[in-house]
């Protein structure tokens, strides 16, 4: 496998091949946001997750083939930048967690809630609702892919601005609807920076409830 997932604003994408389903990744913004496009192999459709920044890479990397649907893991900002530009170029539905979605620039076609399914042509995402980064949070996985938003990062969980009850509700999320039920080597592909699985990051998460971020 050539795929590592260590990508650099302003560089190409490191696209990694599956079984059924291709995944492009590119790192936009000035936050070094990831943006994920997917491609099932067998209806050449694409779904885009987190349209974060730089609309005219993201549409470069679309190309001319028809982007079904812009799915937003949650609500800030440096997620969605491209979003309205790359909603009106492509005519893609947009789709994000009815408690996030109206914080978006532009109304989403389609609300998704935990145990959901987005069809990707003949592949699946299961929706996976994450509370605390936001309140809206998800995670999408497929066949032990799984992309977090800001959910989960190598080293430990989002971002919950030391507020001990998002801490609380996070981590009980993170480690019951992650690590309790999919197995060690599933990959994760972040919001932000390089990749990991759950089995480099299950030691550690003793540590990660210790130290309260």
């Amino acid at each position: 496998m050539t795929y590592t997932g260590d990508v650099q604003v302003g560089g190409p994408a490191d696209v990694r091949e599956l079984p059924g389903l291709t995944i492009a990744k590119l790192a936009v913004g000035p936050m070094n946001n990831n943006a994920y496009l997917l491609r099932c192999t067998a209806t050449g459709e694409l779904l885009l997750i987190d349209a974060a920044n730089e609309a005219d890479r993201l549409l470069a990397l679309v190309g001319d083939r028809p982007l079904a649907a812009i799915v937003t893991t949650h609500r800030h900002g440096d997620h969605w930048q491209a979003l309205e530009q790359v909603a009106k170029v492509t005519g893609a539905e947009v789709i994000a967690h009815p408690l996030d979605a109206p914080e978006l620039p532009v109304p989403a076609g389609r609300t998704v809630a935990h145990g959901d399914e987005i069809a990707v042509g003949e592949a699946r995402l299961e929706v996976i609702h994450l509370r605390g980064h936001t309140p809206g949070s998800i995670a999408l996985h497929h066949d032990g892919h799984l992309f977090t938003g800001d959910s989960l990062f190598p080293g430990g969980v989002g971002n919950t601005q030391k507020d001990p009850e998002r801490l609380a509700s996070l981590y009980t999320d993170v480690v019951e609807r992650l690590f309790d039920r999919l197995p060690d080597e599933t990959w994760v592909y972040p919001g932000h920076g390089g990749d990991t699985t759950l089995g480099a990051e299950r030691p550690s998460l003793p540590e990660w409830k210790a130290r309260g971020w």
